[in-house]
């Protein structure tokens, strides 16, 4: 219905209305008009007059008995103003929309994760030398274990589940449960994810990156050696392979690609781009293994290591140490033998020098924020180096470059709560090693470790091959996961004990089972948050990456295993 001062308005343009209203029934192509004007009665300009507001509209002009429209209603014969169209003719027919995702857990996953801890529980006699409380907690941290594999939720929901089936079943009290959230390394962990992200952030990741493109980009080769080198330079102050991934290497690959013209899912990318994510995605897991703050489950090893009995003395130094030789081998050689497996089009990349100088030249001088930034981690690092003989742990070196971020402003406190992958990855591996200490605590590692023990001892096996097989297997079985930090949580303790028991020094066994960790990061498009990024860019097919997944996976343990045993007993760790 229409206000006084819309009737107001409508006798003010009377004439006009039907004057248009003429010329529209004169028109023979016109069955119902449309003013193309915006009139202060319309709130779209676009309605038609045969809306409902138009029609109240016509009434009130047809009551007026306006003598230019009684002629045309004796001669048609009909109604100037069309019939109100049905719903039919108004709404266009919707589609069907897809029923929306189920809600909550994975019913067949669930199923199964529980299952697994009630028939260890109810259907397995318990060992006579466990306790009732022992055998529990086994049970729960094997239904944990399998629903970090299958997913029935997240992992951190999962792992909350598991916490508070653990306290309601009062197998552990709550505070012994969450005991591990007070942890160092799991709040190092959790400040490193605030590192990565001042890195994207302030764009010095992307900075120093293109500077090795600029420096090392002339031939295709020389671009793929640039990029790897950048990321093992820039791995210890960003301590996230995705983050690196997605932040930062993988936007310069696709821009080097397309400036070349090679493109995402066409034949084209060939050229250059297949190329250069594969030898990038290839080469990662050295970059990770090569510092123990470059990766998440680098210190996630050596925390569960500890609880195994296990202590790593100056852990970030003799990291290194251990690490370096094959590391650095396994990194020069990655980038060449993928060259020739599966060599781009483009051998020589000219222009890619004078693009990142361009892009350096766009990017400006470092900023303010980027000289925070290299100051920032420049001390982090040293103090990781040197902060045993200073006093001051790895978690407080952490703590204090974070509180010079958030006090310069290169980072806000939005950009810490917003990290949400450093608050799931807190959540869950806190649960995993409160869970791992108390299973020590109450001897269940001890008892893993005697089984295995005697199994190896009727197999008459030396420790040297039973170190082989089980790194092997502890390899081979991350085809079954799909994330690096969800393998460790699930495996590493007991492998770790394996070895133990088959008289493999501690040291050796530790670091070994954790530099694998990085390695089979590169199996597949699902071992890894890096994995699913470089293949999602859609420059690699995905038999390829299966293909030279193992490839590079034989040569990688190849060169590890070589190099590494000539090095690491110069360094006594046999």
């Amino acid at each position: 219905m229409l206000t006084s001062d819309e009737s107001e308005l409508d006798v003010k343009h009377h004439s006009f209305f039907t004057t248009m209203e003429v010329a529209a029934l004169l028109s023979p192509s016109t069955t119902s008009f449309r003013p193309h004007f915006r009139h202060p009665i319309f709130s779209t300009p676009s309605r038609p007059f045969n809306s409902p507001s138009s029609a109240a509209l016509s009434n009130q002009l047809n009551r007026k008995k306006s003598p230019v429209l009684r002629p045309l209603h004796r001669t048609r014969k009909k109604s100037i103003i069309a019939p109100l169209p049905s719903s039919s003719d108004t709404c266009p027919p919707t589609e069907s929309k897809p029923p929306p995702p189920p809600q909550g857990a994975k019913p067949i996953p669930l199923i199964i994760s529980v299952a697994i801890g009630m028939v260890v529980y109810f259907f397995i006699p318990r060992a006579p030398e466990l306790t009732p409380q022992a055998w529990q907690l086994l049970s729960i941290f094997l239904s944990t274990i399998a629903g970090l594999v299958l997913s029935p939720l997240p992992v951190g929901a999962w792992a909350f589940l598991g916490l508070t089936a653990s306290i309601l079943t009062n197998t552990l009290s709550f505070t012994t449960a969450l005991s591990a959230f007070t942890n160092e390394v799991i709040w190092l962990v959790v400040i490193s994810f605030f590192f990565a992200r001042g890195f994207v952030k302030t764009g010095l990741g992307e900075r120093i990156a293109t500077y090795f493109v600029k420096w090392l980009g002339k031939s295709t080769l020389g671009l793929s050696y640039g990029l790897t080198l950048s990321e093992a330079l820039i791995a210890p102050a960003m301590p996230s392979t995705t983050a690196r991934a997605g932040g930062v290497f993988l936007p310069i690959i696709q821009s080097l690609s397309l400036s070349s013209g090679s493109k995402p899912g066409d034949p084209s990318k060939n050229k250059l781009g297949s190329f250069l994510v594969q030898s990038q995605f290839q080469s990662s897991g050295n970059s990770s293994a090569l510092f123990l703050t470059a990766a998440a489950q680098n210190l996630l090893c050596l925390k569960l290591a500890e609880e195994v009995g296990v202590v790593v003395s100056n852990p970030w130094v003799s990291w290194f140490e251990a690490a370096s030789l094959p590391a650095f081998v396994s990194l020069l050689a990655s980038p060449l033998i993928l060259y020739n497996l599966c060599p781009p089009e483009i051998k020589d990349t000219p222009d890619a020098p004078a693009m990142a100088a361009k892009k350096l030249e766009l990017m400006g001088p470092v900023s303010e924020n980027e000289w925070v930034m290299i100051t920032t981690m420049l001390l982090a690092v040293s103090l990781w180096v040197f902060g045993d003989a200073l006093g001051v742990s790895s978690v407080v070196a952490a703590m204090l470059g974070l509180s010079i971020l958030l006090l310069s402003g290169v980072l806000d406190w939005n950009d810490c709560i917003s990290e949400k992958s450093a608050w799931d990855t807190f959540v869950w591996f806190a649960v995993l090693v409160g869970m791992a200490n108390q299973l020590s605590e109450l001897g269940i590692v001890s008892w893993i470790s005697n089984y295995v023990a005697l199994s190896l001892e009727s197999l008459s096996l030396s420790w040297p091959i039973a170190f082989v097989v089980l790194q092997g297997a502890y390899f081979s079985i991350h085809y079954l996961f799909a994330s690096q930090t969800g393998h460790v949580g699930a495996l590493y303790s007991a492998f770790l004990a394996m070895h133990l028991a088959a008289g493999v020094p501690g040291g050796l066994s530790a670091l070994a089972l954790a530099y694998n960790t990085n390695l089979f990061g590169a199996l597949t498009h699902y071992s890894s948050g890096q994995a699913a990024v470089y293949f999602g860019g859609g420059y690699v097919e995905l038999p390829d990456v299966f293909k030279y997944g193992f490839i590079m996976a034989i040569v990688n343990l190849t060169i590890w295993g070589v190099v590494g045993t000539f090095w690491w007993k110069f360094l006594g760790l046999y």
